[in-house]
């Protein structure tokens, strides 16, 4: 039968193949629908990059209702979220150290008796400026927040504080990054998404390799255990992963002037942590592509939300509670404490347990389910 009829016969045909054939490849096909619901909801509802309710210390050496008033003006303005009340000074500092604050304000006293004496006593904003764009906000607006909320207090006798300007000094210090260079945060960050990227993808892809090549059964063969199998296959790339972390780190000093004032040591166990994590996680995804297209999919899934709920590109504290919860799932959202801790505010080891502990709970639980997927068989 000739014709156009026929034609569109022939292609109706390779329409309905390529349907069944679409099918079959339940990993593209959820992955077709998966990533771009992904980045409607992450870029949609997760990023901010005007972030509010960061966490922050409070300071405070008297309780007058000036000072309640700033306070109060501090916590309504919603940049400013005060979770703890210190009266040391030092253990402000390590709260900045270990990340769990954002900001440390300091209110000292005789601070209401200086103010209405006309001696323009200071406030002190400490804020972790390893991340700008998260600092830059709540910094730039608080000269306003306070000037505006003393006007309410500064009434009667006191109306003439009010005409000369802010009757107090506002004294910033940008912690870690006075200078508040992008390169500092984006840099240090750029060691563990090279390595998430490259990592996963590469041991990945390695397996599903040995299935296409037909090389699967002499693998298989071998009287090796999985968790031999699993090590043999890892080990080569732990090489790659130190070499790409000498060339990061050397050239983030040399080019990018980025400093580094922490201890090598605890850097270096930290990247072997995570370098190990991604591997394992690449060798379980292998467990699950049958393809190398579908292990370069499976990778791109997770690096997608990696790179955005980690706090290498938004402010993690901007995101809402739920995306931080996924975050702290992540293998890289650790890293990135561990490694901009060493590098920019000279954390120590007690500092940085927390995210050396969930990444070596990361990586044993990945590598548990890659030895419980791996099959010495075919089948």
């Amino acid at each position: 039968m000739r014709g156009p009829f026929a034609s569109l016969r022939r292609i109706w045909a390779v329409v309905l193949k390529e349907a069944v054939q679409m099918r079959r490849d339940r990993i593209t096909f959820a992955m077709m629908f998966g990533i771009p619901v992904m980045q409607l909801i992450l870029f949609g509802y997760a990023i901010n990059l005007n972030p509010k309710h960061l966490p922050a210390a409070l300071v405070v050496e008297e309780q007058t209702p000036i000072v309640r008033t700033l306070v109060s003006a501090l916590k309504s303005s919603e940049y400013y979220d005060f979770v703890m009340q210190e009266s040391d000074p030092r253990k402000s500092g390590d709260l900045l150290a270990r990340g769990e604050v954002a900001f440390v304000v300091t209110i000292p006293s005789g601070f209401t008796r200086d103010l209405v004496r006309g001696d323009h006593p200071q406030i002190l904003i400490e804020a972790d400026a390893s991340d700008p764009a998260a600092a830059s906000g709540a910094v730039g607006n608080a000269q306003a927040i306070l000037t505006y909320a003393l006007r309410h207090d500064l009434k009667g006798p006191l109306a003439s504080l009010a005409d000369k300007g802010p009757p107090f000094d506002l004294v910033i210090h940008q912690m870690y990054n006075p200078e508040a260079k992008t390169s500092y945060n984006v840099v240090p960050g750029l060691l563990g998404v090279i390595l998430t990227m490259t990592l996963v993808m590469i041991t990945a892809m390695a397996m599903t390799r040995e299935t296409e090549q037909g090389t699967l059964e002499n693998l298989l063969a071998m009287p090796a255990k999985p968790a031999e199998v699993m090590l043999g296959k890892i080990l080569p790339y732990v090489a790659v992963g130190a070499a790409e972390t000498a060339v990061i780190l050397i050239t983030a000093r040399l080019i990018f002037d980025v400093p580094f004032v922490g201890a090598l040591w605890l850097l270096l166990l930290g990247v072997a942590i995570f370098v190990v994590a991604n591997l394992a996680l690449g060798f379980t995804f292998s467990t699950i592509a049958r393809s190398q297209m579908q292990a370069m999919q499976l990778t791109f899934f997770f690096f997608l939300p990696s790179i955005l709920l980690s706090g290498f590109m938004f402010p993690f504290r901007g995101m809402p509670e739920w995306a931080q919860t996924i975050g702290e799932m992540l293998p890289l959202t650790h890293f990135l404490r561990i490694v901009r801790g060493v590098m920019l505010k000279d954390t120590s080891f007690s500092q940085l347990q927390q995210p050396l502990l969930a990444l070596c709970a990361f990586t044993g639980v990945v590598m548990v389910i890659a030895l419980l997927r791996y099959r010495r068989t075919l089948d």
